[in-house]
């Protein structure tokens, strides 16, 4: 039976693919359940320093898969998007504080949840056939997956209403206009090689001070002023007894270039 969640270790870089090309990589349980207990397990793998999240053939991720949804409705459950708890809200807090670096490979189309995990990731490289649908409206149903949290922070609130409420479709173009992919290659067969490119760049880079950023981010995006500056000073201190911290101004002293560790 084909795994739904594909890892590749290459060096210090995991690729994780969603791998059920023949729905368009549609979010069933099992794909679900693999992908938030791997995410759970890579926040403490030392030997992890970039995540690269992708899926297999002509699409990224469509979102949920909506012949297992249908067929939960049928049954009568008593709390049909109970999967929401079990699974989007684990997966999305785990892709978020994750301490390293996440890039996104988004071939073709990223719709629902697919684009909400894009949106989580720190980086999203697309091509000419990438394209984001906030497609929850469509069925009946609110955002999911932090995309009532992530997509303000990119685009805008005005924006993110407009996308989540009109669910219309945002083409490769438009979508690296808006801020929702960070680079833009000219060709669909270079999105993967580029964001493992990248996500190798950011794996040789210090990255429990990566980590440190993504955390101050996020309260510095949700908090105030004075919960900002705890939250430097935190990060700070957490970045100032690494190694990494210490190497790296020995070798700026002695004009050196820095070698990191993660650590």
């Amino acid at each position: 039976m084909t795994e739904p969640l594909l890892i590749d270790r290459t060096d210090a870089v995991v690729t994780l693919t969603l791998n059920r090309p023949e729905s368009m990589n549609s979010l069933d349980v099992a794909l679900k359940e693999a992908l938030r207990d791997t995410i759970a397990a890579l926040a403490t793998d030392q030997s992890c320093r970039a995540v690269v999240l992708t899926g297999a053939g002509r699409a990224f991720c469509v979102g949920q898969d909506l012949r297992e949804h249908a067929a939960t409705l049928a049954n009568g459950d008593s709390d049909p998007l109970g999967t929401v708890a079990r699974h989007y809200n684990p997966i999305a807090a785990g892709l978020a504080d994750l301490p390293k670096p996440v890039v996104a490979a988004v071939r073709g189309m990223a719709a629902g949840a697919g684009a909400s995990l894009a949106f989580l990731s720190d980086f999203r490289i697309g091509g000419p056939r990438t394209s984001f649908l906030m497609a929850f409206a469509n069925v009946g149903l609110a955002a999911d997956t932090g995309a009532s949290w992530s997509l303000p922070r990119l685009v805008g609130q005005a924006k993110a209403t407009e996308l989540l409420m009109l669910a219309e479709p945002v083409r490769a173009d438009e979508a690296q206009r808006l801020g929702l992919l960070t680079r833009l290659v000219e060709d669909d067969e270079l999105v993967l090689p580029t964001a493992q490119e990248l996500a190798s760049r950011l794996a040789a880079g210090p990255t429990v001070t990566y980590g440190a950023i993504k955390r101050q981010l996020a309260i510095g995006a949700a908090g105030t002023l004075a919960e900002a500056l705890a939250g430097e000073a935190r990060a700070q201190a957490v970045c100032g007894v690494t190694a990494d911290h210490r190497n790296a101004t020995t070798a700026f002293v002695n004009k050196e270039k820095p070698v990191y560790e993660g650590r």
